[in-house]
């Protein structure tokens, strides 16, 4: 009995020791993971009382946090994991930063909630170098109470962009201070207008550009006629943020992962609705909605931190931390378990109708968001947005959308 309990004693003090494994986490855009990140923190804790989660001051977009993450990496003072943009890992992988996760992933990745769509957001060349944390899509948000206003229903709310234009400028006539619609000038909304004509941004090797063809010159004409035809401003996206929740904006093309802060925003004054984005290829087995989100890379190469590390991101990627991943945030889950299992999120669907219509496009359509090679990755999507922001400006649609794509393939050394 008394070599039993010493033992014991031994168990504990090697658990109190554990309890000193410190797992730094980073994350980015605080206005939509602030309070989740926090939630994840506290319940992944209480199950894990060995390891303590400490998290970095987060950075204001996913951009800055990857730079920030290659400056640390430089001084050493990188944190054990991060969250990164789905289409910013490469860039931490192209300099070696990545730790494989295939050593710690379940045998049957599959019956973990980790399907092959899913496990395909964080792999290259064979290795999974990320797991998705959530994902969003590009959705419409709507008010329902400037689309009576403008003579139009939600009973019968236009499916085409051709429908939805003249419905926003119908909006737009509203007054001075109603604006018809509104969409960010960035490389993933440009993916999925691109996407939603069944165009691809580059070839399947990466080896050219393709959004210079017939399916993008359409989605970047989009834009030019949002603002001519539709009454799109110039606004900033913190602007129209705003202005949507604030009941002057009819339609809003942005990620579904808005949800929660729109609804909440609204208030009483309208109820948020959410629709769709419009498909227009002829052939629904090439629409890609490029997936938008945050995946977590494992940073640290120590060992015992390493295992630490990956149960967080196990409880993160999992289930539960999908759970309340969705409940705080409105992005779809990355875990096909909490879609199936509706002990998880059965009630908040039925409670959120909206939320089912977001992630049902997810599940139909999503597939990774498309990441220029290399280190100028972060580069070439600013070029992107300029180039867009032209656009809407009534720059020539074909010439401005060539010379952008010859100016990669340049940038990129495709030539």
């Amino acid at each position: 009995m008394k070599r039993l309990l010493l033992t014991a004693g031994l168990v504990l003090a090697a658990g109190s020791a554990a309890a000193e494994t410190e797992i730094r986490v980073h994350y980015a855009i605080p206005t939509i993971w602030a309070e989740t990140q926090e939630a994840l923190a506290e319940a992944f804790m209480e199950a894990n009382p060995d390891i303590t989660i400490t998290i970095d001051g987060p950075a204001e977009g996913y951009a800055e946090g990857v730079q920030r993450l290659l400056r640390e990496s430089v001084a050493g003072t990188a944190p054990d994991v991060a969250y990164v943009g789905l289409n910013r890992w490469r860039i931490l992988e192209d300099r070696g930063l990545t730790q494989p996760l295939d050593g710690f992933m379940p045998e049957d990745p599959a019956a973990a909630g980790y399907t092959p769509a899913l496990l395909s957001l964080g792999q290259f060349e064979d290795t999974q170098h990320s797991l998705g944390t959530s994902a969003s899509t590009l959705v419409m948000y709507v008010n329902p109470d400037l689309v009576e206003q403008a003579g139009g229903s939600m009973d019968d709310f236009p499916t085409t962009f051709d429908g939805i234009i003249e419905l926003a400028a119908a909006i737009d006539a509203l007054g001075d201070t109603i604006e018809g619609v509104w969409i960010h000038r960035h490389d993933w909304r440009f993916q999925s207008l691109l996407g939603s004509h069944g165009g691809r941004p580059m070839t399947a090797d990466e080896s050219d550009i393709t959004f210079d063809d017939d399916a993008g010159l359409s989605a970047a004409a989009l834009y030019q006629r949002f603002a001519s035809e539709g009454g799109m401003s110039s606004m900033s996206q913190d602007d129209a943020r705003q202005a949507f929740p604030a009941g002057t904006l009819g339609i809003m093309f942005e990620s579904s992962s808005l949800l929660t802060r729109f609804v909440e925003g609204a208030g009483d004054g309208f109820d948020v609705t959410v629709r769709a984005l419009p498909v227009v290829a002829d052939d629904p087995s090439t629409v890609y909605f490029p997936t938008g989100g945050s995946g977590i890379v494992l940073l640290t190469d120590d060992a015992e931190r390493q295992q630490a590390a990956w149960d967080y991101i196990a409880f993160v990627t999992g289930p539960e931390g999908q759970r309340i991943i969705v409940e705080n945030t409105g992005y779809a889950p990355a875990n096909s378990i909490v879609l199936d299992d509706e002990a998880y999120l059965g009630a908040y669907y039925a409670a959120n109708e909206n939320a089912r219509v977001a992630h049902s496009q997810v599940a139909q359509y999503a597939g990774p968001w498309y990441a220029y090679p290399g280190a100028e990755g972060v580069a070439v999507t600013d070029l992107i947005a300029a180039a867009l922001v032209e656009v809407t400006e009534g720059a020539d649609v074909e010439g401005t959308i060539s010379t952008l794509a010859d100016d990669l393939r340049d940038r990129l050394d495709m030539q």
